[in-house]
């Protein structure tokens, strides 16, 4: 069983269909992220799924649960952040960590020292939000989400407002969450750099439809690579590739060419090159990126 199952979930507003009858599953220790452009539905999305608002129609269930017939049961499950975490600046991070933990039975001292060391806020959870830095404060809401054990986490633009260094930490947390305490994790963001190197799968959304799902290995992967040739002459390596691929879409500057060929050709190609007297002093293939698959899904609409 998913660990989270989505079923024809919608949101309309008048005669608006912000979300459009989305399916999908999330299984556990995978981190799936939801891409789109702004207005693609990601964020309605979310807080549909959490209960932040309401559904127009479909069906959320969370280890099975139902959200509509039994929505606290199903949330004792959930870890929820949309994007800033709401703390409270005059109290030390362990004091508000114990504030949220009250709100579900259970929660013990161990389990308090635990989430601290998991977000690696150790050295600085005595001292008041106040004083955090953003990333600081980002890895304790994430501890507050963490703290009552959920099996599933969703975060909406978790990253915004971070440096580098911030961002790197967060995804460090979560890709071990997802290995090491099996929590399913559902995450939206702009930045499709860090989806590519955090996420298992992506759902692709626009307009409110999800345009479809993808492994992430499988989206970047291509039969194709797009191989750069630094040449000594450009005009010369054209005419030689249109020779060898005939209809082959061939890109020129001033010193390299770049074409798209299988990669199993690269040896014959750069042999024929150098045959035909041109010098050859270096052979790129230039990785296709998960930006450059999610344009040429969507059509580059509303990028």
């Amino acid at each position: 069983m998913s660990l989270l199952q989505i079923r024809d979930l919608t949101k309309k507003i008048g005669n608006k269909v912000i979300v459009n009858h989305l399916s999908l599953d999330v299984q556990k220790g995978e981190i799936l992220g939801l891409l789109g452009p702004n207005g693609a539905g990601k964020t309605t999305t979310i807080r549909m799924t959490v209960g932040l608002i309401s559904k127009s129609d479909g069906q959320v269930l969370i280890n099975g649960i139902d959200t509509r017939t039994h929505f606290e049961k199903a949330m004792k499950h959930v870890g929820v952040i949309v994007e800033n975490p709401d703390l409270y600046k005059y109290l030390s991070g362990y004091d508000n960590l114990v504030h949220f933990s009250r709100m579900t039975k259970g929660v013990t001292e161990q389990r308090i020292r635990e989430v601290i060391g998991l977000v690696g806020l150790e050295h600085s959870i005595n001292d008041k939000v106040g004083t955090y830095s953003l990333g600081m404060r980002q890895r304790l809401g994430l501890a507050v989400v963490l703290v009552h054990r959920p099996s599933l986490l969703l975060l909406d633009e978790p990253t915004n407002g971070l440096d580098p260094a911030g961002i790197r930490e967060l995804r460090e947390h979560l890709i071990n969450l997802a290995r090491q305490e099996e929590v399913g994790v559902v995450i939206s963001s702009h930045l499709m750099s860090e989806m590519e190197m955090m996420c298992d799968r992506v759902a692709i959304l626009q307009k409110g439809k999800l345009v479809g799902i993808h492994n992430l290995s499988d989206l970047v992967q291509d039969e194709l690579a797009q191989v750069q040739f630094e040449v000594d002459r450009p005009d010369l390596a054209v005419q030689v590739l249109q020779s060898l691929m005939s209809g082959a879409e061939i890109i020129k500057d001033q010193e390299r060419v770049r074409v798209r060929i299988p990669k199993a050709r690269v040896p014959e190609i750069n042999q024929k090159l150098m045959d035909a007297g041109i010098k050859v002093f270096g052979v790129n293939t230039i990785k296709r990126t998960l930006e450059d698959k999610f344009i040429e899904i969507t059509g580059g609409e509303e990028h």
